[in-house]
């Protein structure tokens, strides 16, 4: 495992692709969470709204470039050939398989932190200028506050989820543009298709059911009764589809030819 390891390591140091995107996703995450507290107002004593959700929302588009790098991993590796040096240096696929998904879910994980905590930063700074303050019901973001720790850590473990049921989804599909289109289609149009549906069972349904949704029921700290589903129960919608996508796609790696 140590020299599969070393191998995914050093494909993802040595490639620029990889840290431009790790980049991205820092600065894709924090832009919109600033933009949205920054246009954000308090009106009146007592107003409401989940200040947390809101700084973490940048999340949502930062997610976009991990489905793209967790593709590329090992779906570029087929567009090029190069997954048959891959497999011939280390003819166990699992064993493969699973060094692609420590140093993905590491490196993403590793990036998630810091876009996570830059969008508390934002938000914190920017929220008491426009009125959401103590005196009116809302302290500043504090990781020292058990809510808002619980949905930044997992929101870099939803981060973390994502990245490993892209790997798993392209394992399966080999092609990196039908990868990405599938797992996007998973994480957005899920959300869409529940808005568009007029009974409130299916509505709620397809919200516990769907990767994004469900998972990033993790980022609510407040109103936790009103959601479809609760926030570590969410995430573990999430964890599901990525253990699902990987068992999927590592059963195919096993019986297909490179």
């Amino acid at each position: 495992m140590r020299p599969a390891l070393h191998a995914e390591w050093t494909k993802l140091r040595t490639v620029a692709g990889p840290l431009w995107l790790l980049l991205g996703t820092v600065a894709a995450t924090v832009a919109l969470s600033a933009g949205a507290t920054s246009v954000v107002r308090c009106t009146s004593t007592g107003c409401g709204g989940d200040m947390t959700k809101l700084s973490l929302i940048g999340v949502q588009l930062g997610q976009a470039l991990v489905v793209i790098l967790a593709v590329l991993v090992i779906a570029g590796e087929y567009g090029t050939g190069m997954i048959r040096t891959t497999l011939a240096a280390m003819p166990r696929r699992a064993t493969v398989l699973a060094a692609k998904a420590v140093t993905l879910a590491g490196v993403v994980a590793a990036a998630g932190t810091i876009a996570v905590l830059g969008s508390l930063v934002a938000g914190r700074l920017l929220l008491p200028g426009h009125a959401f303050t103590t005196a009116r019901g809302h302290p500043a973001l504090s990781l020292a506050d058990g809510p808002t720790l619980r949905a930044a850590l997992g929101s870099v473990l939803y981060l973390a989820l994502i990245a490993l049921l892209s790997l798993g989804v392209a394992t399966a599909v080999r092609d990196s543009a039908t990868s990405i289109g599938i797992v996007l289609g998973l994480l957005y149009l899920v959300p869409v298709l529940s808005q568009m549906i007029g009974d409130p069972r299916w509505q709620r349904l397809l919200q516990q059911i769907g990767p994004m949704s469900a998972g990033l029921a993790i980022q609510a700290t407040t109103d936790l009764r009103s959601l479809p589903i609760g926030p570590w129960a969410g995430l573990g919608v999430t964890t599901g589809w990525a253990a699902a996508a990987l068992l999927a796609g590592g059963l195919l790696l096993r019986v297909r030819d490179a």
